[in-house]
């Protein structure tokens, strides 16, 4: 053995037991009691939980937008991601037109290469169709491993957008290929109205961004993509859920067709709306933005009765001063917020405090993650599957700021939010990464991820 961790409670998605677990050549190979200890490095979790990496599926990293680019490139934003208990990252590389998904991803995987920390993998974001070429490319995608793929209902101007017609053959395509369809769903003419509308009126605050995007724009487009994908029987992911109406009409759907799943976010558990009206409420802007306590409140029903499949980040922060170029115009304000670094803490800590059980944040930050997005070696511990293992003590209480975070940004959402418990030591692949508050990887550690397609 290489690695022995000795005495803690072993959690998966199922079961909570009292356990050591063996690592060889990055794998876990042996979990049981009194292993032998062959030389191997012992690490000692007496009165901590062992558990999975967790996947964060949901990130931007050196994503342009807004005039700028996202303030954590692949080096920090791993590092972050490790040093939170993630040892998985899926980005969003977007593919423009004339561009294939090969281009796309061949030249962030130049990047990640030399800069990731650890592991990661790619939703190739698709914008245009280059006249039906992309779509006879999916096949191949899916067979050099890249199972998923996202478009927008929204940012038109910004050449980003897919109306109903082409999320409709890309539904097709992905269920034909083994592949994945992720969406934005937010409905863009209502939100050009509004804005249009609340900038004629000199509506130019935070605030307005909320309202150019409330609940009900967020849950039309939610109840159109569950219709096209029930119909059509397609597998469907949908990013971000913030709302209530929308959530509850994708629950209903997901009983006609099973492959319908659900992603929220950290920010829309732990924040309302009333963050807009702040003095820094452009902070807090992201799309969807925040929505009210009715829609918290129903996020969180879902989180415990399962309704909710996924919590991920949406991770996509931006510098203070770039935030503040909308102080007079939430037009202006780049879109994202952080929480590659926050969302297992954040996640476990609604757990140490009883809003769920440790099982149901595994199952929801690591084991469903992978499961869904085809990726075997990972989400669990378990025999044979990748030596990505989280030592985490209940007992620490610890206050989130960006002077104790490990990213590039200069600010965090999540300032002086207080959580119990937290990591104390993240390995990837068996290496270890975060050792009580300190990283200890290196970049070009993390390896692509080839996943599985869809049976």
């Amino acid at each position: 053995m290489d690695l022995i961790i000795k005495n803690g409670t072993v959690v998966t998605a199922t079961d909570t037991v009292k356990a050591d677990v063996a690592v060889r050549d990055g794998k876990i190979v042996a979990i049981g009691a009194d292993l032998p200890l062959d030389g191997a490095k012992v690490v000692d979790a007496a009165g901590k939980l062992v558990l999975p990496g967790a996947l964060d599926v949901h990130t931007h990293l050196a994503m342009p937008f807004g005039g700028t680019t996202s303030a954590d490139g692949y080096f920090a934003g791993t590092r972050a991601a490790a040093c939170g208990g993630v040892t998985t990252v899926f980005d969003y590389p977007m593919q423009r037109k004339g561009m294939t998904i090969k281009q796309v991803i061949d030249s962030k995987k130049a990047i990640c290469e030399k800069e990731a920390c650890i592991d990661y993998a790619y939703h190739c974001i698709i914008t245009d169709l280059n006249d039906g070429a992309i779509l006879d490319e999916m096949e191949s995608a899916v067979a050099s491993g890249i199972t998923s793929f996202k478009c927008f209902f929204v940012y038109k101007k910004e050449g980003m957008m897919v109306d109903d017609g082409v999320f409709a053959r890309l539904l097709l395509k992905a269920k034909e290929v083994g592949a994945m369809l992720n969406l934005h769903a937010e409905n863009p003419d209502l939100i050009d109205y509004n804005v249009e509308k609340f900038l004629a009126e000199g509506k130019t605050s935070a605030w307005y961004h909320y309202l150019s995007r409330p609940e009900y724009v967020e849950a039309e487009a939610d109840k159109r993509a569950v219709h096209w994908a029930k119909h059509l029987e397609a597998p469907l992911y949908l990013v971000h859920m913030a709302d209530k109406e929308g959530l509850e009409a994708a629950i209903e759907a997901k009983k006609e067709n099973s492959n319908i799943y659900i992603e929220t976010c950290p920010q829309y558990l732990e924040f309302t709306s009333d963050v807009y009206k702040r003095d820094d409420g452009r902070n807090f802007v992201c799309s969807p933005p925040i929505k009210g306590q009715e829609s918290q409140d129903a996020l969180w029903k879902a989180i415990k009765n399962g309704g909710i499949d996924v919590v991920a980040t949406d991770h996509c922060p931006f510098q203070s001063h770039e935030k503040d170029w909308g102080i007079n115009d939430f037009t202006k304000i780049p879109n994202g917020c952080a929480g590659i670094e926050n969302l297992y803490p954040y996640m476990l800590s609604a757990a140490n405090q009883g809003k769920l059980s440790y099982n149901q944040v595994v199952a929801l930050c690591a084991s469903n993650p992978a499961k869904i997005f085809g990726c075997a070696d990972k989400g669990s511990i378990a025999v044979g599957k990748d030596a990505d293992i989280v030592i985490y003590d209940p007992s620490i209480d610890f206050t989130i700021s960006v002077d104790n975070m490990h990213s590039d940004y200069d600010h965090t959402i999540w300032e002086g939010i207080q959580v119990k418990g937290y990591p104390v030591q993240t390995y990837s692949r068996g290496r270890l990464v975060y050792d009580h508050g300190d990283f200890v990887g290196q970049p070009g550690w993390g390896n692509f991820v080839k996943r599985e397609k869809r049976a």
